[in-house]
């Protein structure tokens, strides 16, 4: 363990203690007493507060702030941060796209003047690419602060008026979805969130489902609706598509040196189900349900009649 590992680790063990003595830090991490004396002074530097009592039973009391203990990291750590702050950055849209460029900046400026320099270097060397937005939705910020505080929202779409408590938000392929509970119908349903017109916190509703509760819903919801069993052959090329571009009702396994894609939809998803496996190609061979690899025969019939 490093230096800078090494205290943050004993700003964690002290985190929760009033009192503390020298030899706590010797036993805890095998250091000498030269050491340990260094690491309190590293520590109150740190902003670590504390008042010492001498004699044979002394040690060093806490004084408890309402601060966030400083926490130190190696230069790899840095660079793993920076990069995340950047992949999300270049995230089409988040609930926190217009903070990534501010905390980017701050951290940035936090580092002396060679580690700036190496930071910027790794990120010119690393090029991102990603699905450009398919249309921007504006009430993320709503949305999550929803989730968190279990509260229900009042959305307009396609001019109908809905109720929804809101369990999670999806993001795939250039676009936010989210999952949510309607409380009028008690149906459940997975929402575009650019199709929202309006959205807004419903403050005056509080009888409202725990987030435990709403787990229960979806998963009721995902075991009765997808009720249509379904299972595909893939090629090896088939998985890796996949793996870029799959649904919650499809898993993969392998059986007997074979690639199988199976999961289950329901009546209402048939046709997304076509285009699906459409967009695989010949990668994918549909084992059963009939009406399924029938629907897809046909439509790839379709596709030649345009040739």
């Amino acid at each position: 363990m490093n230096k800078a590992e090494r205290l943050n680790q004993e700003l964690i063990f002290l985190s929760d203690k009033n009192f503390f003595q020298i030899s706590d830090l010797i036993t805890e991490f095998q250091i000498s007493k030269r050491t340990a004396l260094r690491d309190i002074s590293e520590l109150e530097n740190m902003g670590l507060s504390f008042y010492v009592e001498n004699g044979r039973h002394g040690g060093y009391h806490l004084i408890k702030r309402d601060l966030l203990v400083p926490v130190i990291f190696n230069l790899e750590e840095v660079s793993a941060i920076f990069f995340a702050i950047q992949a999300l950055t270049l995230l089409s849209a988040t609930p926190f796209e217009k903070s990534y460029k501010h905390i980017y900046d701050k951290l940035l400026a936090t580092l002396p003047q060679s580690q700036q320099a190496y930071v910027s270097k790794l990120q010119e060397s690393v090029n991102y690419y990603r699905v450009p937005s398919i249309t921007a939705p504006n009430f993320l910020n709503l949305i999550l602060e929803s989730i968190v505080d279990e509260k229900i929202i009042d959305i307009t779409q396609k001019n109908i008026h809905q109720k929804l408590q809101v369990f999670n938000l999806l993001y795939r392929n250039g676009i936010w979805f989210c999952d949510a509970l309607d409380i009028t119908t008690k149906k459940w349903g997975t929402y575009r969130c650019d199709y929202f017109e309006t959205c807004q916190i419903n403050h005056d509703k509080t009888d409202t489902y725990k987030h435990l509760e709403l787990k229960v819903f979806k998963q009721e919801y995902e075991n009765n609706y997808h009720n249509i069993k379904f299972q595909c052959e893939l090629t090896s090329v088939g998985q890796e598509l996949f793996q870029k571009n799959n649904y919650p009702n499809m898993h993969l396994k392998n059986e007997h040196g074979k690639i199988l894609m199976y999961g289950g939809y329901n009546r209402d998803e048939f046709k997304y189900m076509i285009d699906y496996l459409i967009g695989l190609g010949r990668n994918v061979k549909i084992n059963y349900p009939d009406e399924l690899k029938d629907a897809y025969i046909n439509e790839l019939k379709k596709i030649i009649k345009q040739y």
